[in-house]
């Protein structure tokens, strides 16, 4: 019978063997990677709330012409454009302050740990 394999090669054909490598462990002064993840995405958030106050006064002083034309609207729907503004230019890359600010969480978390 060539060509016909084994049953214990067929049981073990559809099992994902990449959870079952040996790795070797992270370093004890490391932060587990979702505790990174977690650090880095607080610190976008801190910058696009930065930068959001910071459009935000950019429109202070506009009424607006279009639909809304200096309603109640216009602030209401200003709100939202600067949030998304401010959360592109934190995904383009920002202005820096969310490096800084990932840098600081994750000395803090390691002298916490210590």
């Amino acid at each position: 019978m060539a060509g016909v394999m084994p049953a214990t090669t067929n049981a073990l054909a559809g099992i994902d063997t990449t959870a079952l490598r040996m790795t070797a462990p992270a370093p004890a002064t490391a932060a587990p990677q979702p505790m990174q993840a977690k650090a880095r995405a607080q610190a976008e958030d801190f910058e696009a709330v930065f930068l959001n106050s910071m459009l935000q006064q950019m429109y202070a002083g506009l009424e607006g012409d279009g639909p809304f034309g200096g309603s109640a609207g216009v602030g209401v729907w200003r709100s939202f454009l600067t949030d998304q503004y401010a959360r592109s230019m934190v995904k383009a890359g920002g202005i820096g302050i969310a490096d800084h600010v990932y840098r600081t969480l994750l000395s803090q978390q390691e002298a916490a740990a210590r």
